[in-house]
């Protein structure tokens, strides 16, 4: 299931990126981001906060929108369990 920020039961847009990490912790959801500059950060302290994330992605602003789901998609059909949680990863994966 692919949730939007600011669509009904989702947290609103503006919201701040550590109650983003921790809604996602909650409803276990990886993020897909373009926050390249502060992410790093505010997961480093919601980790150190003994919390936990399933994942987050950092989008390449140099891949169009198709490339970006196919990606996605691909990520989705082969990747284990947890195999993201707790770190960023950047796409296209290599």
């Amino acid at each position: 299931m692919i949730q939007v920020v600011g669509e009904p039961a989702t947290p609103p847009k503006g919201t701040l990126d550590p109650e983003i990490l921790i809604w996602c912790e909650t409803y276990k959801f990886i993020l897909a981001t373009n926050n390249r500059r502060s992410m790093p950060v505010h997961l480093a302290d919601h980790l150190a906060q003994n919390r936990y994330i399933p994942g987050i992605f950092i989008l390449n602003p140099d891949m169009g929108i198709g490339e970006t789901i196919e990606e996605l998609i691909t990520i989705a059909k082969y990747s284990f369990e947890d195999e993201y949680q707790d770190r960023i990863t950047f796409l296209p994966i290599p």
